[in-house]
């Protein structure tokens, strides 16, 4: 393994001979332009980031900034859901924009997976497991709980677990979570209860138990709470499954969408009759329980991976007067009662739909009709939208909808971390959105702001397979516990170049040590800042070139370069 070292801010090999330019057919210097095929992070992005990691490496028990509407864990803000949109967009980073980063992205997923198996955040199924009026209102005994979050039912959770872990396999070629008791969840009330319990899963076995689910319910999905069988929630552990196909070598994923699609096309389909997604099916009323946008946005954000046709087609008419758009580029998110009559007025008299006049109008108008029953608390609509907007959508209007975030959402940064603080509030007098929950704050813009268009369809059609590990370099041995932010990671094999671009996220000056892991063999040209400092052979017996070099506030730029003699 070759090692470099920095002095006063310049590499310097260690153990080799000085780099001959000439003779190694290398530049001396990089173009002004060479850097701009490899995709860098925007501050916001790499904020986001950090704020994962921030969130993710707190102690055992803290869960700062991350406090929901529910005391009880059962709503949609929940931790689960936080946890599981972090580990999404993360991997979407990773994916679409930093692939080289191996170890930076493989150690924050493990501490977001680690967050996940905490009682806290699964403890709620002994009470929900229990059923109640709200999601069966023809029972009349309570059922005998139990703690197992994913032998039956929850999959609410088990789908978002299953999905972590088996982007965690898929993305980092890694089968951590497939070893015995890999994921192993401790039931241990102090003052309750005839002692601790332990129940333990591998990726493997929590897929098999999730297929027993949706077998035992003729395949239209697993429930999620007791009866209720919401389309959304299956949507992940269907996508792991495609991820976990291409690793082992099945063909579950293609069974199962036969046999999901053809459930549901038996009953008509997934949609309402206007054109939105259903949110849930009673079992045993056998009855169905309309949706609005919200659960349409988060079930398209990503059934696009698999359903891509009909999920574009449909997009146009379901997002029809739930977007405003502002002199400034801002695209403002209405409510359902505003929509719905934006959505009359453009039928009936011809407005546009997307006009702040038509909005003001509409918004009048809704003042006269009477509040509809709601839920028991807000649903987390926006960040529902903006993942939906970023798979789907023109760039444009997801760009729009950031704008607005950072416009009325509070934007605080802690710690080099990016996040949108809790609000209550739902809109302000002009109605401009301004409601924010903690799964849309921490989780679903930033989610919308690292993925890219027809994300989850792209990484759905091509996950990585132990091929496109053995073909590509990559970063090891370092994390963002290093201080240091990531804004470049990539290899590009035509140009055979490797790149990474750093800084601190507080200004200090911190020495780093990477490991670039599997270079193809030959003589790479080693560069700060665009100018050679030294070139090492990377040979079949050693892939791997290790450099030590000091980052700051500014960035650093690190380009392996593949000499072509």
């Amino acid at each position: 393994m070759a090692t470099m070292t920095t002095t006063q801010g310049t590499l310097h090999m260690v153990g080799n001979e000085d780099v001959d330019v000439k003779r190694d057919d290398l530049p001396a210097k990089l173009t002004e332009d060479f850097l701009s095929d490899f995709p860098k992070l925007s501050n916001e992005q790499a904020g986001h980031l950090r704020h994962f990691h921030n969130l993710a490496s707190q102690p055992d028990g803290e869960w700062h900034h991350m406090g929901t509407q529910d005391p009880g864990q059962e709503w949609l803000d929940a931790y689960r859901y936080q946890l599981a949109t972090m580990t999404y967009a993360a991997g979407s980073a990773h994916y679409h924009r930093l692939p080289a980063l191996r170890s930076i992205f493989k150690n924050l997923l493990e501490q977001l997976i680690h967050k996940m198996v905490r009682r806290e955040v699964w403890g709620y199924w002994y009470l929900t497991s229990q059923s109640g009026k709200f999601v069966d209102p023809d029972l009349v005994e309570m059922r005998k709980p139990w703690a197992d979050p994913n032998k039956q039912e929850n999959i609410m959770y088990s789908g978002h677990l299953l999905l972590m872990v088996s982007l965690h396999a898929m993305l980092f070629d890694d089968d951590k979570y497939n070893q015995p008791e890999a994921l192993t969840f401790h039931w241990d009330p102090v003052f309750w209860g005839f002692g601790p319990e332990k129940f333990t899963y591998t990726r493997s076995s929590l897929q098999d138990a999730i297929l027993a689910e949706m077998e035992r319910h003729n395949w239209k999905g697993v429930c999620c709470e007791p009866n209720s069988i919401f389309i959304v929630c299956n949507q992940f552990p269907i996508i792991a499954m495609r991820y976990n196909d291409i690793r082992d070598g099945t063909a579950v994923a293609d069974k199962v969408l036969k046999n999901y699609t053809a459930a549901w096309n038996r009953e008509g389909g997934f949609l309402q009759d206007d054109k939105f997604v259903i949110n849930w099916y009673m079992v045993k009323q056998d009855r169905i329980v309309p949706g609005g946008v919200g659960i349409t946005a988060w079930t398209s954000a990503f059934m696009n991976g698999w359903n891509s046709e009909s999920v574009h087609s449909l997009f146009p008419e379901q997002a029809l007067g739930f977007f405003t758009k502002t002199s400034d580029g801002r695209v403002n998110v209405n409510d359902e009662k505003v929509a719905k009559i934006i959505r009359e007025l453009t039928k009936s008299e011809g407005v546009d739909p997307q006009a702040w006049s038509t909005k003001e109008r509409a918004q009048n108008l809704a003042k006269e009709l009477e509040e509809a029953p709601g839920m028991p608390f807000a649903q987390p609509v926006y960040g529902y939208v903006a993942q939906w907007v970023s798979e789907v959508a023109d760039p444009a209007l997801n760009d729009g909808l950031l704008r607005h975030a950072d416009t009325f959402f509070n934007p605080t940064w802690e710690n080099g971390g990016l996040f949108y603080p809790r609000n209550d509030s739902q809109a302000d007098d002009h109605g401009n959105w301004k409601f924010v929950d903690p799964f849309t704050g921490n989780g679903a813009i930033a989610y919308a702001r690292l993925n890219v268009p027809d994300g989850q369809k792209k990484m759905w059609d091509k996950p990585w397979s132990r091929e496109h590990f053995s073909s590509c370099p990559f970063v090891d041995e370092i994390s963002l516990a290093s201080n240091v932010d990531f804004l470049r990671g990539s290899w590009d094999s035509g140009k055979g170049a490797f790149v990474v671009t750093m800084r601190t996220w507080d200004g200090s000056t911190k020495n780093v040590r990477l490991l670039v892991k599997n270079l193809p063999a030959g003589r790479y040209g080693i560069y700060r800042n665009g100018h050679i400092t030294g070139a090492q052979d990377v040979n079949d017996g050693s892939h791997s070139v290790e450099i030590a070099t000091e980052v700051g506030a500014e960035e650093t730029d690190i380009v392996l370069l593949k000499s072509i003699s």
